[in-house]
């Protein structure tokens, strides 16, 4: 079957726009290779727990300085 290109419109705010695009530069990624990215592995959390209400319960907890985590 192959991949498909197809385009995505996402309305975001400027503020989280520039958020976006700072995660993506880190990563060296393009802001619509990284968003094509989030978009697949959030579809896929999505399909384990069926719901979006479900999946807005699950919570990460937030990253500690000094965890020998990167960044």
């Amino acid at each position: 079957m192959g991949e498909w290109r197809v385009q995505v419109s996402v309305r975001v705010s400027e503020a989280t726009r520039a958020e976006l695009q700072k995660f993506a530069t880190a990563e060296k990624r393009t802001l619509a290779n990284f968003g094509a990215a989030r978009l697949e592995w959030g579809f896929e959390q999505w399909k384990m727990v069926g719901s979006t209400e479900r999946l807005m319960k699950y919570k990460i907890p937030p990253r500690v300085r000094g965890d020998n985590q990167e960044g």
